[in-house]
């Protein structure tokens, strides 16, 4: 009973409290890190009528845009985005929902490290509206299939601690249980 009782006290100690994570399985007991986690370069712009949502990914630069307001997606617009002298027209794909660039000699440039100043014109209908943002493409990004191991690094580590938590437990029982065996050889013998 005792044994079973040091082996859960020590086990205890090997398994993930559940307030060391936030809702979302965050590490809240890491340091903030800087820089953006996603692979793909992105960047967010709004305006009183706009809000936008661009990344270089895939061969192309997507932008999702929605009205500000009411969230609601803005689809069949005329979209165009120029990057210092270039510009390059951005249809909308109906079956993604985006608006996206393909020509070549702008995602060359815009695929260049670094920070690339954006300007998004807007011609929806009788509105029209200019969004400027700013793609930081390089360091800052992880790299392509970078993923968050969850300790699985340290795997080795705490085998290492639980079969030494689990020696220490044994011993400690070992040396409880003959310390009890001796008093009783000794009561016997008198």
């Amino acid at each position: 009973m005792l044994l079973l009782g040091g082996f859960a006290l020590s086990t205890g100690i090997a398994l993930a409290s559940p307030g060391a994570h936030g809702p979302n399985g965050e590490h809240l007991d890491a340091a903030p890190t800087a820089g953006v986690t996603s692979s793909a370069p992105r960047f967010e712009t709004k305006s009183e009528n706009y809000e936008l949502v661009g990344r270089l990914q895939g061969g192309e630069f997507s932008m999702f845009i929605n009205r500000f307001a009411t969230n609601v997606p803005v689809d069949q617009a005329k979209v165009e985005v120029e990057l210092g002298q270039l510009k390059a027209p951005a249809p909308y794909h109906s079956d993604q929902g985006d608006y996206a660039v393909a020509d070549e000699k702008f995602l060359a440039e815009l695929g260049k490290k670094g920070s690339h100043a954006l300007v998004i014109t807007i011609l929806d209908g009788q509105e029209s509206d200019l969004l400027d943002g700013t793609l930081e493409v390089g360091a800052t990004q992880a790299a392509p299939g970078a993923t968050h191991a969850h300790g699985a690094e340290n795997a080795l580590l705490f085998g290492a601690l639980a079969i030494a938590a689990l020696a220490a437990v044994g011993g400690l029982g070992w040396l409880l249980g003959r310390g009890s065996n001796s008093k009783v050889a000794k009561g016997g013998a008198q």
